[in-house]
């Protein structure tokens, strides 16, 4: 079975990602260069929802999990919405995303640190 996720994170027009921010999930992003609304359920997720949005500063927190037990409501989603596509927070959050992206696509070009068989088969995936 073939999914179609890739294509679409990796799309031009996508502009932003809700992620639970499992690892996948955040490298991926970070790969496609496309800002993250984190919101973690448990496991890993919420240490990696702080690296990208306070470490790497590519995304912005749904919810704080210390409030993980409250639910989120609509106007909460339209406020992070808001503030990572329209406002000037947000432009800085999806410039670092595709600075980024771009460091790391050099990182693995031929010769570069990171190259691997996986990644440059992922790449050429969500490229074609």
């Amino acid at each position: 079975m073939e999914w179609g996720w890739l294509e679409i994170l990796a799309h031009k027009s996508t502009g932003g990602f809700m992620s639970h921010c499992g690892w996948n999930s955040c490298l991926e992003s970070l790969l496609t260069g496309v800002p993250v609304a984190a919101w973690p359920m448990h496991s890993d997720q919420p240490l990696n929802a702080l690296f990208l949005t306070r470490v790497l500063k590519t995304g912005l927190v749904v919810r704080e999990w210390a409030q993980r037990k409250e639910l989120v409501t609509a106007s909460v989603i339209k406020n992070v919405v808001e503030r990572l596509m329209a406002s000037e927070e947000g432009h800085q959050i999806r410039k670092r995303a595709e600075e980024l992206s771009a460091a790391i696509k050099v990182s693995m070009d031929e010769g570069g640190e990171a190259g691997c068989p996986e990644i440059e088969s992922f790449v050429a995936h969500i490229t074609r």
